[in-house]
C-alpha cells in the first residue's frame, strides 16, 4: 500500500493542491479514456511529441480521478478536492516513482534485451516457470521508458518472481531502465539491425544494451553472436563503477564452442524439434513444437534461465514439448447476426484480461457487450479473491452478460450474481457450452473471447464467427495508429488532423477504422456519400464527419444525424439554405471547397464577391472549414504548381475569413503535402492514402507500416502435362510438365484480370508463384512446379509481408488506390490490435 504523499517524496515533487496526503494509489494512469478505479489512480500527464497530457486532466477529473501528477501549473480550482504534485518533468518522475517502488522487493528479476525475441522469451519464460512461481512480468511489449515503469509498478508482496522486457531506440536509454528494472538475471537474446538508427553502430548498441546488466549477478546470452560476446568480454574487463569480473556470472550457450550448455544437436522433424547439448559433462534434451531458427534460438535461450534457476532437466524437457505460440494480437472479426467478436488469444491474467476490456469498451458501433472468458490458470491467488476482482472489474462497466466457463468460475458464479445489472451465464467446461450453444442468443453485440488456451476457445469462436470467404484481408489496427502518430510528428504545434474513411476506409472497413481514429483522438472523419456517414453514426461514432460528395436529396438526412457537407458550388449553396431553413437550423457547420487549381469541385475565384454576400445572409449556417485539393503534392517536378495553388488558396481563403466574425479552419494539405510542403499545413491536414501506409515520399514510406495483407488459400494441386492448356481461352499452354495450384480469388474479390498470363505473382511459402492462364471470377492458377512442399489448404499472400501492394499496383499498371478499394466486401476482413 503507497500513499500519495509517499510517491511525492520518491519524484521529488511539491503539492499544488494536497487534500489528502494518505491517499492509496494503486493505479499510474497516463490515459483518461481507460481509468477503471479513478478513486485511487495517479493521472500522470506525460507530454510527448504528438500530445500534451496536461490537455486531459480535466477529462480524468470529470471521471473521478482526484489525483494528479503534473509538470507546469493548472487551474486548481477546475480539479477540486485533488491531491496534485507538481515535478519538473512528469516523465522522468514516473521513472524515479517506479525506481523506488522496485527497491521495495528483494524477489529474483530477470531483465530481457536484444534486438529481436525479447517478448517471445519473456512469455515463453512465464509458460514454463508459472508452475514454480507466482510471475509478474510486462503486458505484451510494454518495454519503452514509459511502458517499463508501468510494468515494474505492477509488482505486488505475493509475487515471487518477475520478468521485464526493456527496449531502447538511443543512448542515455538504457541507465534510466536500468534503474527501474534492476535485474539480478540478464538474458541478452542477440544483436541485429532493429532501431539501428538511433546508434552509430552495432558495438555502440550492444554496449548501451549491457547496461541494463550492470548490478546483475547472472548473464544468459549466445557465445556464438561473435561481435556480442567480443563485447560482454570487454564489458567484463571495464565494467562501469569498478565491479569485479566475478560479480557477473556468465551463462553461455553455443553450438560451435565450449559454452555452459554446448548444443551438440538440432534435429528438425516436421514442425518439431528435437535440441541435444552437454549441461556440467551430462547430456541433457529438449524437444519443442517449432521448427524456425528463432524460436529455436528463443527456447535455448529460455532453457540456459530455466537451469540456472534450478529446474530439473525431467521438468524441463517435459515443459519444453508443451511450449505454446505467443500471439501478442487481438483480432476483431465480424460474428453471427451483426456481432462483432473479439478474440483474444493473449494469455488470460488480469492484466490482458484489462487490455482486452478496454479495447471491448472502445466497440460504440454495438450497445450490448458480452464477455466469455475461462478460468484464470496459475496465477497463485486464492479463486475467492481472484473472481471477486474480476467481477467487480466486469460490473463497472458497459458490459451486459458474462458467460463463464471453468470449474473455477462456476464454483465462484457467487461473485457476479451479486451484481444484479450483469447478466451472468456458467459453464463447467467448453464442451458444455457447445452443447448448450444453442440455447444462447448473439444478435447486433460486441463479444470478447478471453480463454485459456486449454479451453480451447477456438471451437466457440467457429460458431460466432460469420463463415464467409477462404479469401481474408487481416488489417493491422495498430499500423494505422502507428502510421497516423508518423504524420503527426510532422505537423507544426496545434494542427489538427481530418482522416479519410471514404470508399470503405480505403477497402479496409469503414466502421472499424473510424471507431479506432476516434479513439486516438483524430480530429475530423470525411466520407464521400452521406449513407456512410449515417453507418458511422449507428455504429457510435460521435466526432465530426464532413461528407465530400453530398447529395442534395439527401441534406435532410444529413442534418438529421449531424454531418457536415462539403459546399462546392451556388447549387449545392443553394439547395443546402433551403433545406436549412426548412428545418429552422441555426449556424449548422459547413466547408467550403475552393478549386486552386485541379478543377475537379469548388468555387472559382471569381465568385468569392457572391459567395461572401450569401454566407452572409444566411444564419442558417457556420462556416468550419476552407479547404482545396492538391493536385500533384507528391510530385517534385511540379512544386512550382503546388505553390501557384498553395498562393491562390491563401488569396481566396483571406477574403472569405475577412467577411467573418469568425475564423474557420483551413486545409489543404493531402498525405504526400504533409512532409513536402510544410508552409501548406494550414490549420487542418487531410490524411488519406498515407494513413493507410502508402507515401510516394521515400523517407516517409520507409517509416510507414502496410496496414493489410491479403491472403488466399490452394483449393487444388494438379499436375498439368506439357501441350495441356491452363484456363479460359485454350491460350496458356504448358511448355513442359507443370504443378498448378487453383487458389480461391478472382476478380470477383478485387484481384484485377490483367493480372492473369505470368503478369504477377502470389507468395507460397515465402516463394512467388506465377499466375498462369485468365484470372477467373471467383479463382485463379498459379506455378507452383518449384515449390514441391506446397499443398491444398495452405495459405497464400496476394499481399501483404513480402509483396506489398505498391508491386501488385505496379504489376497491374494501376496505383494502391484502386487495389485496395477494388477488395469485394464478400473477401472476410480481421482486425489485428498488436499495441
Amino acid at each position: 500500500m503507497t500513499n500519495i504523499d509517499q510517491l511525492r517524496k520518491w519524484c521529488n515533487g511539491t503539492w499544488l493542491s494536497m487534500e489528502r496526503g494518505d491517499t492509496t494509489i494503486d493505479d499510474l494512469a497516463i490515459d483518461s479514456r481507460s481509468i477503471e478505479l479513478p478513486e485511487n489512480a495517479l493521472f500522470i500527464a506525460l507530454k510527448t511529441n504528438l500530445r500534451d497530457g496536461h490537455s486531459y486532466v480535466q477529462d480524468a477529473w470529470l471521471k473521478g480521478v482526484r489525483n494528479f501528477l503534473v509538470s507546469h501549473a493548472v487551474d486548481v480550482a477546475q480539479l477540486p478536492g485533488s491531491n496534485i504534485i507538481e515535478v519538473k518533468d512528469t516523465l522522468a518522475a514516473l521513472q524515479q516513482i517506479a525506481a523506488a517502488y522496485r527497491k521495495q522487493y528483494t524477489i529474483p528479476v530477470i531483465g530481457i534485451t536484444g534486438s529481436n525475441g525479447k517478448t517471445i522469451v519473456k512469455e515463453w519464460l512465464y509458460q514454463l516457470l508459472n508452475n514454480h512461481y507466482n510471475i509478474v512480468r510486462s503486458p505484451k511489449s510494454y518495454n519503452s521508458q514509459v511502458g517499463v515503469p508501468l510494468s515494474v509498478w505492477l509488482m505486488k508482496p505475493e509475487q515471487q518472481l518477475a520478468i521485464f522486457e526493456a527496449g531502447i531506440s538511443q543512448p542515455g536509454e538504457m541507465e534510466k531502465l536500468e534503474r527501474i528494472i534492476h535485474p539480478t538475471i540478464g538474458v541478452f537474446t542477440n544483436i541485429g539491425e532493429a532501431h539501428s538508427e538511433g546508434f552509430m553502430n552495432a558495438r555502440q548498441k550492444i554496449n548501451e544494451k549491457l547496461i541494463l546488466f550492470r548490478h546483475a549477478k547472472q548473464l544468459v546470452y549466445c557465445h556464438d553472436h561473435a561481435e556480442l560476446n567480443e563485447c560482454i568480454v570487454h564489458y567484463m574487463h571495464h565494467v562501469k563503477g569498478g565491479r569485479s569480473e566475478e560479480t557477473l556470472q556468465l551463462f553461455t550457450w553455443s553450438q560451435k564452442q565450449d559454452a555452459d550448455l554446448r548444443v551438440s544437436d538440432i534435429s528438425k522433424t516436421g514442425t518439431r524439434t528435437a535440441i541435444t547439448a552437454l549441461y556440467k559433462g551430462k547430456e541433457v534434451s529438449i524437444t519443442i513444437p517449432f521448427s524456425d531458427d528463432a524460436s529455436i534460438e528463443n527456447a535455448i535461450h529460455c532453457w540456459c534461465v530455466m537451469l540456472l534457476l534450478g529446474i530439473s532437466s525431467k521438468d524441463i524437457k517435459t515443459l519444453m514439448a508443451l511450449l505454446q505460440q505467443v500471439s501478442m494480437r487481438l483480432e476483431l472479426r465480424r460474428g453471427i447476426n451483426d456481432c462483432t467478436v473479439i478474440n483474444d488469444a493473449y494469455n488470460s491474467d488480469l492484466t490482458s484480461l484489462q487490455l482486452a476490456l478496454n479495447y471491448l469498451d472502445q466497440q460504440r458501433q454495438h450497445n450490448h457487450h458480452t464477455v466469455i472468458m475461462s478460468d484464470i490458470l496459475q496465477i497463485g491467488r486464492r479463486d475467492l479473491d481472484l473472481y471477486a476482482e474480476v467481477a467487480a472489474s466486469i460490473s463497472r462497466r458497459n458490459i451486459q452478460r458474462f458467460i463463464g466457463i471453468g470449474p473455477a468460475l462456476y464454483k465462484n458464479k457467487a461473485s457476479f450474481r451479486k451484481y444484479k445489472k450483469l447478466r451472468s451465464i456458467f459453464f463447467k467446461s467448453t464442451a458444455d457450452l457447445l452443447k448448450n450453444f444453442h440455447l444462447l442468443t448473439f444478435d447486433r453485440e460486441a463479444i470478447l473471447l478471453k480463454g485459456a488456451r486449454v479451453f480451447a476457445f477456438e471451437k466457440v469462436g467457429l460458431l460466432l464467427e460469420e463463415q464467409v470467404h477462404q479469401t481474408v484481408m487481416s488489417v493491422d489496427l495498430s499500423a494505422i495508429t502507428h502510421n497516423l502518430n508518423v504524420f503527426r510528428a510532422m505537423l507544426s504545434p496545434g494542427v489538427k488532423t481530418m482522416a479519410m474513411v471514404k470508399a470503405f476506409a480505403y477497402g479496409s472497413g469503414t466502421y472499424e477504422i473510424a471507431n479506432l481514429l476516434q479513439y486516438a483522438g483524430v480530429d475530423y472523419l470525411t466520407v464521400a456519400y452521406t449513407d456512410e456517414g449515417i453507418g458511422l453514426r449507428k455504429a457510435g461514432v460521435k466526432m465530426p464527419i464532413m461528407v465530400m460528395s453530398p447529395d442534395a436529396t439527401s441534406f435532410d438526412r444529413m442534418i438529421a444525424w449531424k454531418l457536415e457537407p462539403e459546399i462546392y458550388n451556388f447549387r449545392s449553396l443553394n439547395s443546402f439554405l433551403t433545406i436549412a431553413q426548412t428545418l429552422q437550423v441555426d449556424k449548422y457547420p459547413i466547408h467550403i471547397k475552393l478549386d486552386t487549381g485541379m478543377h475537379r469541385l469548388g468555387f472559382n475565384e471569381a465568385d468569392m464577391s457572391e459567395l461572401i454576400k450569401r454566407i452572409g445572409e444566411s444564419p442558417a449556417i457556420h462556416v468550419a472549414s476552407i479547404f482545396s485539393h492538391l493536385a500533384a503534392s507528391n510530385h517534385k517536378e511540379y512544386d512550382d504548381f503546388t505553390r501557384q495553388q498553395g498562393d491562390l488558396f491563401e488569396r481566396m481563403s483571406n477574403t472569405i475569413i475577412a467577411s467573418l466574425t469568425y475564423k474557420p479552419l483551413r486545409h489543404l494539405s493531402n498525405s504526400a503535402g504533409i512532409a513536402r510542403h510544410k508552409d501548406l499545413q494550414y490549420d487542418m491536414v487531410r490524411l488519406g492514402l498515407g494513413l493507410y501506409g502508402v507515401d510516394d515520399t521515400p523517407s516517409v514510406q520507409g517509416r510507414l507500416r502496410q496496414i493489410s495483407t491479403l491472403t488466399t488459400t490452394i483449393a487444388q494441386v494438379r499436375d498439368v502435362p506439357a501441350g495441356d492448356s491452363i484456363g479460359y481461352g485454350h491460350n496458356t499452354i504448358a511448355t513442359e510438365d507443370m504443378r498448378i495450384a487453383t487458389v480461391c480469388i478472382g476478380y470477383a474479390d478485387g484481384y484485377p484480370r490483367s493480372l492473369g498470363h505470368s503478369k504477377a505473382h502470389m507468395l507460397i511459402h515465402g516463394r512467388p508463384a506465377k499466375t498462369m492462364g485468365s484470372i477467373c471470377m471467383d479463382m485463379c492458377m498459379v506455378d507452383i512446379s518449384h515449390i514441391p512442399e506446397a499443398k491444398e489448404g495452405d495459405s497464400v499472400i496476394v499481399f501483404g509481408p513480402g509483396l506489398p501492394v505498391t508491386e501488385l499496383a505496379r504489376q497491374a499498371e494501376t496505383i494502391a488506390y484502386e487495389i485496395m478499394t477494388s477488395i469485394s466486401q464478400r473477401v472476410k476482413r480481421i482486425y489485428i490490435n498488436e499495441e
